[in-house]
């Protein structure tokens, strides 16, 4: 293995982790009042209304689909009779469908931006940079879902996905990686990019959840008791103070 592969496969996977978490701590610490999507709902929401939920619902699938792919072992799938033909037919029926959703819903998001002059507005240099970064991550994705069902492919489940797990084992196999092909190695150095680029954009409202709504006291209301005069808006009332 070169060198330039173990710094690719054995060191940068680590550096993306270290800025990756180390981003996180520092914009929830320094950045609180910035951790938030920048929503621009107010100067368009028609198109918003049908892109968005596409986005977000897709991109659940594909993080789901990443997810079993990379961390459920070939074994475990050959356990249960489920031969890598059948795995990989539903990848693509499945992975492909919503990838393609994605990306349209992404497309739709980036038109919506360009088009539209307040949201232009609005948009910064580092919104255009996450939109590049996720819209190449999203076509990598799809083009590798679709190879991966070409019999003469290498499969991700025994290669990408056994350097992945060994990874957070901290043994990375950089020789499994590099017997992927050029697609799934091009495939995970723009998700390392997006991983980097995370907790520096608007993705990191991602990690956000309302919790606190679950457990806040409730808030009651009053109504105003009979013979208690109203006082006009800007009026003070006078305090009976004792002599």
């Amino acid at each position: 293995m070169s060198w330039a592969e173990s710094m690719l496969w054995v060191v940068a996977p680590y550096v993306t982790l270290v800025i990756f978490v180390g981003g996180l701590i520092w914009r929830h610490r320094y950045d609180k009042f910035g951790w938030t999507t920048r929503s621009s709902q107010l100067y368009e929401s028609p198109l918003l209304r049908v892109a968005s939920p596409l986005f977000h619902y897709g991109l659940l699938f594909v993080i789901v689909g990443h997810v079993t792919g990379l961390l459920i072992p070939l074994s475990w799938t050959d356990a249960i009779g489920l031969s890598n033909e059948a795995y990989h037919a539903n990848a693509l029926i499945w992975g492909g469908l919503a990838g393609v959703a994605t990306l349209v819903a992404l497309a739709l998001l980036i038109y919506r931006r360009r088009t539209n002059g307040p949201v232009f507005l609005a948009t910064t240099v580092n919104d255009k940079v996450m939109y590049a970064v996720l819209a190449a991550s999203i076509v990598a994705g799809v083009v590798t879902t679709v190879a991966g069902f070409v019999p003469s492919e290498v499969s991700y489940r025994t290669t990408v996905a056994p350097w992945f797990r060994s990874v957070f084992l901290l043994r990375p196999d950089a020789e499994a990686m590099g017997h992927a092909s050029g697609l799934y190695k091009v495939h995970t150095l723009i998700g390392m990019a997006l991983f980097v680029l995370f907790p520096f954009s608007r993705l990191v409202h991602a990690l956000s959840a309302p919790l606190g709504y679950l457990f806040r006291p409730y808030i009651v209301y009053r109504s105003r008791a009979d013979g208690v005069p109203r006082r006009p808006a800007g009026v003070r009332m006078r305090q009976n103070r004792p002599l």
